[in-house]
């Protein structure tokens, strides 16, 4: 380290705990994307200007900070800032537009997170099973109904019913090689097919 990086780090205020493990777990988790498990310890200390000493004063060991960075990472309050901003008069196709892209977002992050700890041999469920769905979906989909709630008087099925079928098939959407093929719907072109199905209206061939 430079002289003149440790001269500005004596000047600095020293952090909380609070503060120095949520600086942490926000660097680590661009590192998880890239190295998966096998991050180091001196890698993260690296990436957040600190020595690797401190990483173990504001954790335990190495699986508590990637237990916190992958909560960190699963926190959708991006996701429902963008669902809530979306104006409740817009039609309700650019509602539902607007939802599916911010959910779609949202599980390619989580995605791509998962599979760079699984092959690297981190079991992000280890410690404990899951029963039904993670509380971070259950938020997303309650804001989700909620934009169905402006046409509830034409809906065949209940809003939060609803929510959790468009959720299925943004799910399914999104399943793409490894035998499930490379095609896959635009945002827009989703929910078409969600309101109004599959066969073209007016008989055309």
């Amino acid at each position: 380290m430079s002289e003149e990086a440790t001269t500005r780090r004596r000047r600095a205020p020293a952090m909380s705990l609070e503060d120095r493990r949520e600086a942490l777990v926000k660097v680590t988790i661009p590192l998880l994307l890239v190295h998966g498990a096998n991050v180091t310890t001196n890698q993260i200390a690296k990436a957040a200007d600190v020595a690797e000493g401190t990483v173990f004063r504001a954790f335990k060991d190495k699986q508590e900070l990637l237990a916190c960075a992958l909560r960190s990472a699963m926190a959708p309050d991006t996701e429902i800032e963008l669902i809530d901003r979306i104006p409740a008069t817009d039609p309700i196709e650019r509602r539902l537009t607007g939802a599916v892209e911010a959910v779609t977002g949202y599980l390619d992050r989580m995605w791509s997170l998962m599979s760079a700890l699984q092959d690297t041999g981190f079991d992000p469920h280890e410690g404990g099973e899951r029963k039904g769905p993670p509380e971070e979906m259950q938020r997303v989909m309650r804001r989700i109904a909620e934009l169905f709630e402006p046409d509830a008087d034409r809906l065949l099925i209940e809003p939060q019913l609803a929510a959790r079928l468009l959720m299925g098939f943004v799910f399914t959407n999104r399943m793409q090689h490894k035998g499930f093929g490379d095609g896959a719907a635009e945002s827009e072109q989703l929910v078409q097919l969600f309101l109004h199905g599959t066969i073209r209206s007016g008989g055309e061939q």
